[in-house]
């Protein structure tokens, strides 16, 4: 069961899932591959693979809720009422490959950053419909 799934409450419902972009590990794929023959790529490509694997990121209609850290685990949840912004940050390479950093600001809580989001503009998208 997935960290998301398990924190739910009742009556909570998943309105859409986001993920890392793989864009965003490029240069972990880059080495890995060109130190496969040494050895230590191999290394380098599981930790690329973990950190996409392990980050979850959920938008449900209550709350943005992310998940990041396999054995150390840092979440972040906020309550869609709390929200007074999403910014989405995008460098030139994140729009052309559409990944980018999403920050929350709102009411009563600092600012939220989620880094390296896949899709971030449809994220937003989500964030904003489900706080209607």
């Amino acid at each position: 069961m997935s960290y998301v799934d398990s924190v739910l409450a009742e009556g909570e419902q998943v309105v859409y899932r986001g993920s890392v972009s793989g864009w965003s590990l490029f240069w972990y794929w880059v080495l890995g591959v060109l130190l496969l023959v040494v050895g230590v790529g191999l290394v380098i490509l599981i930790v690329a693979w973990i950190k996409k694997r392990s980050t979850e990121l959920a938008v449900t209609n209550k709350r943005v809720i992310a998940k990041f850290g396999f054995i150390s685990r840092e979440t972040i949840e906020i309550n869609l009422a709390r929200i007074e912004s999403v910014q989405v940050n995008q460098t030139v390479m994140g729009r052309m490959l559409d990944y980018g950093t999403i920050v929350f600001s709102g009411a009563g809580t600092p600012q939220a950053t989620l880094p390296s989001i896949a899709s971030p503009l449809e994220f937003r998208k989500a964030v904003v419909g489900a706080q209607r």
